[in-house]
């Protein structure tokens, strides 16, 4: 029997999830299209994909229109680490909502359902503990963080006014942090920060006393909740938390990656950066719900299929 595939466009797709994601969506049978400046994404994380039939790669920056036929959407592009989002500040705002723009009217255009990579900096530093979906959140919208956080929230508002007004059929995940292979190696986040440093046996550098906390979420189970929520009935848009909730203090996990690679490196203490959050933990009540989803790679786990990839850069090198 014939089988209709379907056309998928992946902007940030050579990003880390959007390579992730990138190989989800061909496993299952799609035609994948990655759109990507490579700003921040690199040909090295979809190298696997190059030569498969039904992939194809457009350098394209999403602050412009983009004219193409697909039947969904997931808009990933966005540089996501604080090393990159505030190296231009005034692109990552114009990313995340000239990028929204663009995409919805596209999306409106073509008539496709269309998926918002949100984040849990829409939360800032939250008063609140745990976080649900319906925490309005505690934001500086003037700081160094401002143009991400101001910005995938702005991009919400869009999704939303557009599902309001237009009827679009929109996905909205709010993604907690997440880890595993082909994260850029110098991009600031703690898991690839602590474990360079610690494959190294250089000190592990620490903001603040480390007491702060974090819920890592490894990048496969990540994945298959932006897939399940891409096929939920049309009424439900979220947004929606999709994160581990399990939570670690950065000084818990970087004892654990020193443990893992077996490094005699120590733990050096810097201060704290401006609006650093103290708590992030997901309430994933509603994606536990609505996708019978949750996560199932523990952090020890998750570390040990991550440790591996990063030991490859070095050693590239």
């Amino acid at each position: 029997m014939y089988h209709q595939r379907k056309r998928v466009i992946v902007t940030g797709g050579a990003g880390f999830l959007g390579s992730h994601l990138c190989g989800r969506l061909l496993e299952a049978g799609n035609d994948v299209i990655c759109v990507d400046n490579f700003f921040t994404g690199t040909k090295d994380n979809i190298l696997d994909f190059l030569n498969h039939p039904h992939f194809e790669v457009l350098r394209h920056d999403i602050t412009f229109p983009l004219y193409i036929e697909a039947d969904e959407i997931y808009n990933l592009a966005c540089p996501a680490s604080p090393i990159h989002y505030q190296h231009d500040p005034v692109q990552t705002t114009k990313t995340s909502v000239h990028g929204a723009i663009n995409m919805l009217g596209l999306a409106k255009r073509i008539g496709a359902k269309i998926f918002q990579a949100s984040t849990s900096e829409v939360y800032g530093d939250p008063q609140l503990h745990p976080q649900p979906e319906t925490y309005w959140g505690h934001v500086n919208p003037i700081g160094f963080r401002s143009c991400y956080d101001e910005g995938k929230r702005c991009a919400e508002t869009l999704f939303f006014d557009y599902y309001r007004q237009h009827r679009l059929r929109i996905k909205v995940a709010r993604i907690f942090n997440t880890y595993g292979p082909n994260m850029h190696p110098n991009d600031g986040r703690v898991v690839s920060n602590f474990t360079m440093q610690a494959l190294q046996n250089k000190p592990i550098t620490i903001y603040g006393d480390g007491s702060q906390s974090r819920s890592f979420c490894y990048v496969d189970d990540l994945i298959e909740a932006f897939i399940r929520l891409m096929d939920t009935d049309d009424d439900f848009t979220g947004p929606l938390n999709t994160g581990n909730p399990g939570e670690f203090t950065i000084r818990e996990l970087a004892e654990k990656i020193i443990a893992i690679t077996g490094s005699t490196s120590e733990l050096e203490y810097r201060s704290l950066p401006s609006d650093d959050p103290i708590q992030r933990q997901p309430d994933i009540t509603l994606a536990r719900e609505k996708l019978g989803w949750e996560p199932v790679i523990k952090l020890e786990e998750g570390l040990k299929r991550t440790i591996p990839y990063f030991e490859r850069m070095l050693k590239s090198e």
